[in-house]
C-alpha cells in the first residue's frame, strides 16, 4: 500500500489507531485495477467501519470520565448485554472461581469486570483491541480502579502475537470472542477456523457469541451459521449453547478422547 493512501484512509479519527495490519488487510481486498485511488480508499473505509467502529459511539472516543455502566450503554454491542451480565458470566464461568480470562477483540467489555466480582469470580483480565482509543479507554480504567487487569492495542490477525499472551499465563483460562468471528470473516475468509484451532487447545474453556437480531431493526437474521456450528461441533466439545437477550453463546474446550 502506497504511504499517502494509508495516511488518508486513517485521517478519520476512527480509523487512526487502528493496527497498521488490519488496514493493509481490508485495503488488499479493493486493491484492485478496476478501482481508482479515491474508490479504493472509500470501499476500504466502509468496510473498516463496518468490522471496527460500527458499534462506537463518537462520544466514547472522546475519553470523558465516566462510569462503568454510561460507558457499556454507549457502545452497541455491549449495551444488548448489559442488564444480563451477572446472568451469563454465572453461567458461562460455572465451575470457576479463580481465572484468567483474555478478552480478544474487547471493544469495551472491560467495563464489566465490575460483574466478575459482584458475583465472586477473581479474575485477572487480559484484553486486546483493535481501536486504540477503546484500549486507552479501558487501561485508564483499570489503572484508577487498582483492577487486576490489562488491555493491549492488537490485531487479531496478529496471531502469533495473541497466542504468547495466553502461553505466559499459568492458572485456570478462558478465552472471550464476542462477536467478532462475524468482523473476522469479512476481512479473511475461514480466519476464525484458523484462530480456534490454535487457542482452544491453549485454554479450559472458549466462549463465542453472535448476535440473533439486528442491532437496528431488532428483527431475527436469517443466517444460521451452520459453517460455524458444524466446524465446532466436529472439531470440538460444546460445553453449552444457549440465548441471552438476542445474544446467542457457545461454550467450547478441546476435545477428550
Amino acid at each position: 500500500m502506497k504511504k499517502e493512501i494509508y495516511n488518508k484512509i486513517i485521517q478519520k479519527k476512527e480509523f487512526s489507531k487502528l493496527p497498521k495490519k488490519d488496514v493493509e488487510l481490508v485495503f488488499e481486498k479493493f486493491d484492485k485495477e478496476k478501482y481508482l485511488d479515491l474508490e479504493k480508499i472509500k470501499l476500504t473505509r466502509d468496510l473498516l467501519r463496518k468490522v471496527f467502529s460500527v458499534f462506537t459511539s463518537k462520544k466514547i472516543l472522546s475519553l470523558k470520565n465516566r462510569d462503568e455502566r454510561w460507558i457499556l450503554k454507549k457502545h452497541i454491542s455491549t449495551r444488548e448485554r448489559l442488564g444480563y451480565y451477572e446472568q451469563v458470566y454465572s453461567r458461562i464461568l460455572k465451575g470457576f472461581e479463580k481465572l484468567i480470562i483474555f478478552d480478544f477483540g474487547a471493544g469495551v467489555n472491560g467495563f464489566s469486570y465490575i460483574f466478575f466480582e459482584k458475583i465472586g469470580f477473581k479474575v485477572k483480565y487480559i484484553a486486546t483491541e483493535a481501536m486504540g482509543q477503546l484500549v486507552d479507554l479501558m487501561n485508564n480504567y483499570f489503572f484508577k480502579k487498582k483492577i487486576n487487569a490489562k488491555a493491549y492495542h492488537l490485531s487479531l490477525f496478529d496471531l502469533e502475537k495473541n497466542l504468547n499472551l495466553i502461553k505466559k499465563q499459568k492458572g485456570k483460562k478462558v478465552i472471550f470472542l464476542f462477536k467478532v468471528l462475524d468482523s473476522l470473516e469479512m476481512v479473511e475468509r475461514n480466519y476464525s477456523k484458523k484462530l480456534l484451532l490454535k487457542m482452544v487447545p491453549l485454554v479450559d474453556r472458549v466462549v463465542i457469541s453472535f448476535a440473533t437480531k439486528s442491532l437496528m431493526k431488532h428483527s431475527r437474521f436469517k443466517v444460521k451459521r451452520n459453517w460455524l456450528i458444524y466446524f465446532l461441533k466436529e472439531n470440538f466439545d460444546i460445553v453449552d449453547d444457549f440465548e441471552i437477550n438476542s445474544e446467542r453463546y457457545i461454550v467450547i474446550k478441546k476435545k477428550c478422547f
